[in-house]
């Protein structure tokens, strides 16, 4: 809220929200932007597939209990990726 210097009147500005999947677009458009560059300007190897996986998994960490169990799958994914069916390296 915002008040006058007389304090009769007052005016409310809503920000506008972002959500997860807003944030995560832009960044991905920022990174995708920055690689491109690299490859052209700096003989950064250069990806023939997709850069970005269509969806991605989204939680909210409610608890201590989800914490440790999300926070232990982010931490040991990349040790299983070479298990995985999409892996080929």
């Amino acid at each position: 809220n915002i008040v006058t210097h007389d304090n009769k009147r007052a005016t409310t500005r809503v920000a506008p929200t972002k959500t997860v999947g807003d944030v995560v677009g832009a960044f991905q458009s920022i990174v995708t932007v920055e690689y491109i560059r690299g490859v052209k300007n700096h003989c950064w190897k250069s990806f023939n597939g997709k850069l970005w996986q269509r969806n991605y998994y989204e939680h909210i960490i409610r608890d201590e209990k989800s914490y440790h169990r999300i926070s232990e799958y982010i931490i040991n994914n990349p040790k299983n990726w070479k298990e995985d069916g999409f892996f080929n390296d």
